[in-house]
C-alpha cells in the first residue's frame, strides 16, 4: 500500500497496529491544538501513545507518521482508526474554533485529493450525522469528537466538512482534456460513466421510489421510465411525465 507523495517530512511512530484490519474507506481530520510543526508532531508521536497516519503545519508541509497501512491511535476509537486516513493539523489560533492558515487549508484538499485517488474512494460524503458512522456510501468522514470528549476538530475545521467534500469531489470530478479525436459522444460517454459510479443517496432513492409509488415512474421498462434514479432521461420520456404530472394541459 502506498503512501502519499506529498510528503517531505517522515518520522515513523511505533504507536500503530501493523497492518490495518480494514479497507480504506474513511478520513479523519483533526486538530493539534496548538501552532505544532510537523517536526515537534513527530517527536510527540514518539513518547505519547498517540498517533495519526499524517501530519499538517501551518507552513502546508506534509508529514507521514504512520504508514497507510497501518492503523494509527488517532480517534479513540480502534473501528473508525483501522478503516479510516487520519490526518492531524496545525492551528494557528485557540479554541473552541482552532483555525488553520490558508497553507495548511490548501494543502489538506491536496492531500485528502491523493488519498481518495489511491485508495479508490470515488467522492467525500458528509452529513454532520454521528449515526451514519461505517456507513461508508452515505458518510465517509469522521470527527474525534465523536467518539471521545473531545472539540476536536474544532469548530473551524468542523463547520468546513462540506467545503472540503465538495473541494475533494470537484479535483476527483475527471478532466476532459481536449483531443482532436474526440467528438461529443465520447465526452458525454465519459462523464456518464463517472456520475453512475457515484453512489446513489438516499434522497433520490427515496423520491424515485416515490415516483414509481404515484405512477409518475414506471416500475418495469414498457415505456422506457425504469426506476433507476441514474438513468438517463429522453424528450419523449420527459414529456410523458410531464403529461402525469398534468403539466401539459
Amino acid at each position: 500500500m502506498s503512501n502519499s507523495p506529498l510528503i517531505c517530512y517522515k518520522h515513523i511512530s511505533p504507536h500503530r497496529n501493523s497492518p490495518r484490519n480494514h479497507t480504506i474507506d474513511t478520513v479523519s481530520i483533526h486538530c493539534m491544538a496548538g501552532n505544532v510543526s510537523i517536526e515537534s508532531c513527530g517527536k510527540i508521536f514518539q513518547s505519547s501513545e498517540a498517533s495519526s497516519n499524517y501530519g499538517i503545519g501551518s507552513d502546508g508541509r506534509i508529514a507521514l507518521y504512520v504508514d497507510e497501512g497501518d492503523r494509527s491511535w488517532c480517534t479513540s476509537s480502534a473501528s473508525n482508526d483501522n478503516r479510516a486516513i487520519t490526518i492531524e493539523v496545525a492551528n494557528n489560533g485557540g479554541e473552541p474554533d482552532w483555525p488553520v492558515t490558508t497553507r495548511a487549508y490548501e494543502s489538506l484538499i491536496l492531500l485528502l485529493t491523493d488519498i481518495c485517488q489511491r485508495n479508490n474512494i470515488k467522492q467525500l460524503l458528509w452529513q454532520g450525522n454521528k449515526n451514519l458512522i461505517g456507513q461508508v456510501n452515505k458518510q465517509n468522514m469522521t470527527v474525534h469528537r465523536w467518539f471521545a470528549q473531545k472539540s476536536c476538530p474544532g469548530n473551524y475545521l468542523y463547520n468546513l466538512h462540506y467545503d472540503i467534500a465538495n473541494r475533494v469531489n470537484a479535483n476527483l470530478a475527471p478532466k476532459i482534456e481536449e483531443e482532436e479525436d474526440m467528438d461529443g459522444e465520447t465526452i458525454f460517454n465519459r462523464l456518464t460513466e463517472y456520475l453512475t459510479s457515484l453512489p446513489t443517496s438516499d434522497f433520490a432513492w427515496e423520491s424515485s421510489q416515490k415516483g414509481v409509488a404515484s405512477g409518475i415512474f414506471s416500475d418495469g421498462d414498457t415505456d422506457g421510465l425504469v426506476d433507476d434514479p441514474k438513468g438517463l432521461l429522453t424528450r419523449e420520456q420527459l414529456a410523458v411525465i410531464l403529461n402525469r404530472l398534468k403539466l401539459l394541459g
